[in-house]
């Protein structure tokens, strides 16, 4: 209640002066204070909210233009749509055991790619592609980032497998976005690991994503300038069910092949492995007990005897670790080929008639090893009868040496065998090369069967070098055709 010492100002003309002469109460509510209290905090989380809000927004476009500004130094990983970084790889081929034949394969590689220059002045361009062939496990990975390291460039590494199963309407979006950054990076390598798994025949199942994908694998390949400075090197253990385009003079220019590791290269492997670690074993030892292994099982061969010895509180790893844990590691690979003496000496007998039977049938071949052959199988448009039976003897010719020598037959001839009998088919079914123009059922019996007689009468003929291969071999385990010509000019 206020009292009359108050003043007001009101309207003149709006109020009868005369009602102003009485004296009126005015009454004035009071304010609420929990009411006024609630108003303030409502507006402060105003505030905060907005400047949240705001702070959001300022950082989204702090990252777009991060990622902007990062474009042509990174590449977007086709598989997780993240921002990757180009490995810049520390390994060097000393830091890589084992691969004497494959280094000189790709120097010439790395010396492009330090160099470019030197070679642009005499118009050589760049190999666009270098295919790793080989099994698991035989160190293709390694080998390529020790190419990138020799050559001091960014490394991209990509896997087949991971862009056929991301990859949903986005393949070939990304791989141009692959390629493009790897350009801006350039000289540059690019390594997609497991590449038959995106890069299969097309055709039978169909499968439109990893199509699209793979066509524009091919078209990015065929697209590279001459200036470009990038080189894709590829991998893969399967290069039967790869799609011919891929392999065509263009795009993979180059294909080297990596068997498993000789006896030699082993015990390279192994002195690598065992390096600094404490141990008195005799390597040569050590490489005789481990025929069959790849780089990787080596690796693993060494790190569990480690783990034996450390288990037996041994000061040392010594060869009963390495006896130990051996089989445990046989148990962990797939098809192990791991020999006693006696099936080393077979073996060693078997591959060394496909050696001689190559050399002398005019196969071509770099290194026959005791577990594997590297038989060059050369694309003609047109192939003769003659040659493609020679092929046939090359095949067959280590079951002939066998039962010559031991009369007996064995199940190491099953992959050859089988080659035989398909170029065998292939001759009468397809080319009409049988008795007759028309196949008949016993045409490719009767082939076979002859092939055999003439390849085991030859080897017969040439025992005495017969027998100095097989030796090498058993005690190599690898023979190259320079030197197999060597012998047998020493022999003839």
């Amino acid at each position: 209640m206020y009292s009359h010492t108050e003043r007001f100002i009101i309207i003149k003309d709006g109020i009868d002066i005369q009602e102003l002469l009485k004296v009126v109460p005015i009454e004035v509510e009071k304010e609420n204070p929990f009411l006024k209290d609630m108003l303030g905090l409502m507006f402060l989380f105003l505030i905060l909210f907005s400047f949240f809000i705001y702070a959001r927004k300022k950082r989204m476009e702090d990252i777009k233009k991060e990622n902007d500004a990062n474009q042509k130094a990174y590449a977007f990983d086709p598989f997780t749509s993240t921002v990757i970084r180009p490995v810049r790889s520390n390994l060097a081929f000393k830091d890589v055991a084992g691969i004497k034949d494959v280094k000189e394969e790709l120097e010439e590689i790395v010396d492009f790619l330090k160099f470019p220059a030197k070679y642009k002045k005499y118009g050589i361009t760049l190999p666009r592609g270098v295919l790793l062939i080989g099994p698991p496990g035989v160190g293709k990975t390694m080998i390529a980032k020790a190419v990138a390291g020799e050559a001091s460039v960014p490394f991209f590494y990509q896997s087949g497998a991971t862009f056929v199963q991301i990859y949903v309407g986005m393949g070939a979006k990304r791989v141009r976005e692959l390629f493009s950054q790897a350009k801006a990076s350039a000289p540059s390598i690019i390594f997609i690991d497991e590449i038959d798994a995106v890069g299969k025949a097309r055709g039978g199942m169909r499968n439109d994503e990893r199509e699209s994908t793979l066509n524009q694998l091919l078209t990015e390949m065929d697209g590279f300038e001459d200036s470009s400075g990038v080189i894709v090197i590829a991998a893969t253990n399967k290069i039967d069910v790869i799609d011919e385009a891929l392999l065509r003079s263009g795009r993979f220019d180059r294909r080297i092949f990596i068997p498993l590791p000789d006896r030699n290269d082993r015990v390279e492997i192994l002195r690598a492995y065992l390096k600094n670690k404490p141990t008195t074993v005799n390597i040569d030892e050590l490489a005789n007990m481990s025929v069959g292994f790849s780089g990787a099982a080596l690796a693993t061969f060494v790190n569990e005897a480690a783990i034996n010895a450390l288990r037996r509180e041994a000061l040392s790893i010594e060869l009963q670790d390495f006896v130990a844990v051996r089989q445990k590691v046989l148990m962990g690979k797939k098809k192990v080929l791991i020999f006693s003496n006696e099936e080393k000496q077979i073996q060693a007998l078997y591959q060394a008639a496909k050696a001689l039977s190559a050399y002398w049938f005019e196969i071509d071949f770099d290194k026959v090893t005791i577990v594997n052959d590297r038989l060059k199988d050369i694309d003609r448009e047109i192939e003769s009868k003659t040659q493609m039976l020679s092929k046939i003897k090359v095949y067959l010719s280590g079951s002939a040496a066998t039962k010559l020598k031991y009369n007996e037959k064995f199940s190491n001839a099953t992959e050859d065998l089988s080659r035989a009998i398909e170029i065998a088919k292939e001759m009468v079914e397809v080319y009409g090369m049988g008795e007759k123009l028309i196949p008949n059922e016993n045409d490719v019996t009767f082939m076979l069967e002859n092939a055999y007689k003439e390849v085991e009468t030859f080897l017969e003929g040439m025992n005495e070098a017969l027998e100095k291969i097989a030796l090498e071999l058993y005690e190599s385990e690898s023979i190259t055709k320079i030197r197999l010509k060597a012998i047998i000019d020493e022999i003839l």
